[in-house]
């Protein structure tokens, strides 16, 4: 059975690997998933990822979670736009998540960048996802 929304799993293994503490979690990789972990390491939500060639000439990539004080860095990871409901925002309407504490990973025609880049860069684009 083929996955209708493979971003939405990636920040599922996410979340449920910060609930158990896990140290690395693993998950098959795409460019869509590969650049949104690239914001997340530019932020500082996760310490590292890798793509590691897995079996059968799958690439997986492998994701070193965050913790602070024994707490999981990430405290909110939230899918935005889902398969069946795409939300899309200008510059001037993107809200603030959290105040301006959290960011919204955004994909625009300058590729995938958190909220503050693509107001620095005047574009806006499809919110895939939120984390606190």
């Amino acid at each position: 059975m083929s996955m209708s929304d493979p971003l939405g799993d990636m920040l599922s293994r996410i979340r449920n690997g910060q609930m158990a503490q896990k140290s690395v979690i693993e998950c098959p990789h795409s460019k869509l998933r590969e650049n949104v972990c690239a914001v997340l390491k530019d932020e500082g939500f996760i310490r590292s990822y890798t793509k590691v060639a897995g079996e059968s000439n799958k690439n997986v990539l492998s994701i070193e979670l965050k913790y602070a004080e024994g707490r999981g860095v990430i405290r909110k990871i939230d899918r935005v736009s889902k398969p069946g409901r795409r939300v899309y925002t200008n510059v001037k309407e993107m809200p603030r998540f959290y105040n301006g504490l959290g960011i919204m990973i955004l994909s625009t025609p300058q590729g995938v960048i958190a909220d503050s880049k693509a107001r620095a860069a005047n574009v806006g684009g499809e919110v895939l996802c939120q984390v606190f």
